[in-house]
């Protein structure tokens, strides 16, 4: 089955004077692309989650920075620089933790660093975002392609929170392969952690592999022991949301306990990523900013009280997985394992 034979839903659509965007708030229930005209409307969406994954937040980052641009009106291009370099840092305050917000953006603001003209400069930032976009969805695909190397026909696969193509240009990082395995038909079947207490799994993941025809069982996130163990899960894959200098990598709450799992169990867990989720310049997981979000996320479910008013709440968004859990992190350019210092400098190097 070619991969345009099913549907693999895109989250973020350039229209040269908006941004559409898939509202994930709103999934399973409705699909709704909202019309994003301001960059306060793209602040807003990926504060509020309207888009998340860390790809996808920089594709649409990258976005809100163009319509900046094509929306000024300095009179210099001195003024222009300045004015995108504080749209810039109004844009990377909408999450801490993503690096891949901050990679995009510091690239369009990197893009017009000798531009002369200000019509020039709106050029190049379009331009630039429309590439980062193009961009990802090869190196989405690359990444599955290798990922598909180290599954087996009939595998059965684990996964927490959403690293499909809603969260990216297109195919996902930690999906990649299950979107490729059904184009060259190959069975893998997928168990998606709910993914509490935003739910992107039983949400997000089970919605898209569902659109796509990929074999998929949702399971709650403290049933992955059991599961495991009951159904001969061969191997977990999650995404990254930032990644160590020393391949400790930061991702969605609960990934670190399906690492530790994962080892208990002596089956491989894998982390897939670009090269864009990579920061060298934090030396390992400790230095890595988590956002705590608000508390209501876990006290409500769908805006109904499921807690006793006034319970104090710890509400981290992510977690860090040490590197010596991780068997291999699956990038575009391959897979590395074991000395994840070293091999990381070489993948920049490549």
């Amino acid at each position: 089955m070619a991969l345009n034979d099913f549907s693999i839903p895109r989250s973020v659509i350039w229209k040269d004077e908006s941004i559409s965007l898939l509202n994930q708030q709103n999934i399973p229930h409705v699909t709704e692309y909202l019309d994003l005209t301001t960059v306060e409307e793209v602040w807003d969406a990926i504060q509020t989650l309207k888009v998340r994954g860390a790809p996808a937040i920089g594709i649409t980052a990258a976005f809100g920075l163009a319509l900046a641009a094509l929306q000024d009106s300095s009179e210099t291009i001195e003024e222009f620089k300045l004015t995108i370099k504080k749209k810039r840092d109004y844009l990377a305050s909408s999450r801490p933790t993503a690096v891949n917000l901050f990679w995009a953006l510091d690239r369009l603001v990197a893009c017009i660093a000798d531009v002369k003209s200000i019509n020039e400069g709106k050029t190049r930032i379009v331009q630039e975002a429309i590439q980062i976009q193009i961009e990802d969805e090869k190196v989405c695909r690359l990444i599955g392609e290798h990922a598909l190397s180290v599954f087996n026909d009939g595998d059965r696969i684990m996964t927490i929170c959403n690293a499909g193509s809603i969260a990216t240009a297109k195919y996902g990082t930690a999906l990649a392969p299950f979107y490729l395995a059904k184009e060259q038909n190959k069975e893998l079947k997928v168990f998606a952690c709910e993914t509490r207490p935003v739910l992107q799994g039983s949400r997000l993941t089970t919605w898209e592999l569902m659109q796509a025809g990929v074999d998929v069982t949702l399971i709650t996130d403290n049933m992955a022991a059991h599961t495991i163990k009951s159904k001969n899960i061969s191997a977990i894959i999650v995404g990254a949301d930032r990644i160590a200098a020393n391949g400790d990598t930061a991702n969605k709450i609960g990934t670190f306990n399906l690492a530790l799992l994962a080892n208990a169990f002596n089956i491989p867990f894998y982390v897939a990523a670009p090269l864009s989720t990579f920061d060298p310049s934090i030396a390992n997981g400790e230095q890595i900013p988590i956002e705590e979000r608000n508390p209501k996320e876990v006290t409500e479910l769908n805006g109904v009280q499921i807690a006793p008013e006034g319970v104090k709440v710890f509400n981290p968004a992510f977690d860090v997985t040490p590197n010596n859990l991780i068997a291999g992190i699956i990038t575009e350019k391959g897979i590395i394992s074991d000395n994840y210092q070293e091999e990381i400098t070489q993948l920049f190097n490549r």
